[in-house]
This record gives C-alpha cells, structure tokens and sequence, in this order.
C-alpha cells in the first residue's frame, strides 16, 4: 500500500497530463455508438475483457484509459450503458459529483453497478462484537474497535463509511430508479451487462457481507 504522501506527490506531477488524456479521449476516442461498458478501478487484478477500462494508476494496474477517477469522467453525455465499480468509490473525495457524473454519462435504461466496503454489515458485527470478522489488515489491530477502524477507513484511505441507505440517498438524488442490493458474485438484476463482473466479486459470507453491492437504472424516459 503506499503512503498518503507519495499519492499526494503523484496525484500533484501527474493530475493535469491525466485531465489532458481524459479531455483527448472524451473528444476523439470515446465511442458514440454502440454497446458501451465502462470499469472505473480495475487495479491488477480486476481487468475486464470487453469493457473500457478506466485508472489513474497505469504503472501496475491493468488500463484503457488512464484518468484520475476523482475528475469528470471522459464520456459524452448519455452515451455509456452500463458503469461498473468494486472497491472504488469510498477512495473518492465526492461521492454526490460522482453520482452525478456516472448519472449524466449513462444512457437511458443504463445501469451502474458499485460494490463498497459493507458498512451497514461492519455496524452489525461491532455490535454483535464479532471480531474475527474483520480480520487485522492493514493494521495488525487486536481490539474490535481497532479492527473496525481498520475496515472502514483502511489506514485512511477510505474517505468515507457506505451503507445501502447512503447509496441509495446518492442515486436517488440523481434520478436512478429500481435501486436494489445484490449479493457479491450472486446476483443481478441485469445479466446482460454484469454477468461477467460476478467471479471478480470474491466473497465468503452471504449473512453479512464485507462488500455492499448496489444497482441502480437511469430511467429510459
């Protein structure tokens, strides 16, 4: 994991050849017609065949389009079917301006489907005083209370604790419609553009899942 401080300095020396990238592909490569599946973050190991897929990091990640996720997505508006994002979004600054940019790129009848730290589940076992849910990474924590730290702000770079109800305040305020919540690697309501995306979604316990995993449509009208 790297430090804050060496993804301040690569974010400062590489953020405006970033913009510059995304601004060239939004106006000359971003396809216009078509089916169109977008992965924000695959990192290493999440590369998606078939998809565009977008990541600030193109030294170790795997990438099609290298942009920083924080900015204005390289999209024309209405022109993308489908979003797809595991483990991202809680890494972002503002989720409402993420929200709103996915929303604006969508097609009608397009779908964004995200996976996220499960808050509402980390809630339950602190109360339930679960430990060994939350394993000890990053922080080799022995207290629960640590180890609750550990999950949602992971060394601090998670910005932020989700919850279904989050998320669905987030969509709803942008226009999504037949929001719902999945089981990772199990379920969706949209097969056509996520059947794919479901063995990338590694997950042990069905009760209380680490990852939240959240649908949500534009409305085709």
């Amino acid at each position: 994991m790297l430090s804050r401080r060496t993804k301040w300095v690569f974010y400062t020396l590489a953020g405006p050849f970033m913009s510059v990238n995304g601004w060239f592909f939004r106006w000359l490569r971003a396809p216009l017609s078509g089916r169109v599946k977008v992965h924000l973050g695959p990192g290493q190991k999440r590369y998606l065949d078939g998809w565009l897929n977008l990541d600030a990091n193109m030294f170790t990640a795997k990438c099609d389009v290298w942009v920083d996720l924080r900015n204005r997505l390289p999209f024309n508006n209405n022109s993308v079917d489908s979003f797809y994002s595991h483990h991202v979004i809680e890494h972002l600054p503002n989720l409402d301006f993420h929200f709103k940019d996915v929303f604006r790129c969508l097609k009608p009848g397009g779908v964004y489907r995200v996976g996220v730290p499960n808050g509402d589940s980390a809630i339950s076992k602190f109360i339930d005083g679960d430990k060994l849910w939350f394993g000890d990474w990053p922080v080799n924590r022995k207290s629960i209370g640590g180890r609750f730290e550990n999950f949602v702000f992971c060394k601090g770079e998670h910005l932020t604790i989700v919850t279904y109800s989050f998320v669905q305040e987030l969509m709803e305020n942008e226009g999504f419609v037949y929001i719902s919540k999945c089981l990772p690697s199990k379920d969706t309501g949209f097969p056509e553009f996520f059947a794919d995306c479901l063995d990338k979604e590694n997950e042990s316990d069905f009760i209380t899942p680490h990852t939240l995993i959240v649908e949500g449509q534009k409305s085709r009208h």
